[in-house]
């Protein structure tokens, strides 16, 4: 139904930074919002930052004034610019659309598989 792809992530050292894109192709459905969520080892998955519709953006505490994320909706896609990266960071991190609505099942989440963010000290 809806696919979402990421790329961007890899090895980058302390104080440098990443780009993340997420593409999302197959059925376009409305949505509420798209976000970058990440997962370190052995922790849970938690939100990184988050885009709305009206394009409000919400963003973790732990990354505000580093990260930013923007979308082009002509291509249907997000990015997730990350600055002054820290070994805290390292996780890796997934796409999400949330709250499609889907004709006759109702509203479900969609979710990328995720690409791999090392920050090395």
């Amino acid at each position: 139904q809806v696919q979402l792809e990421e790329s961007g992530g890899g090895l980058v050292q302390a104080g440098g930074a990443l780009r993340l894109s997420c593409a999302a192709s197959g059925s376009i459905f409305s949505f509420n919002a798209m976000g970058w969520y990440r997962q370190a080892p052995g922790k849970q998955r938690e939100l990184v930052a988050q885009i709305t519709n009206s394009a409000y953006t919400n963003y973790a505490d732990s990354v505000k004034g580093r990260f930013t994320i923007s979308r082009d909706s002509a291509k249907n896609t997000i990015y997730l610019q990350m600055n002054s990266l820290k070994p805290e960071d390292t996780a890796v991190y997934y796409c999400s659309q949330e709250g499609v609505a889907i004709p006759g099942v109702g509203s479900r989440d969609f979710w990328g598989q995720g690409t791999q963010v090392t920050v090395s000290s």
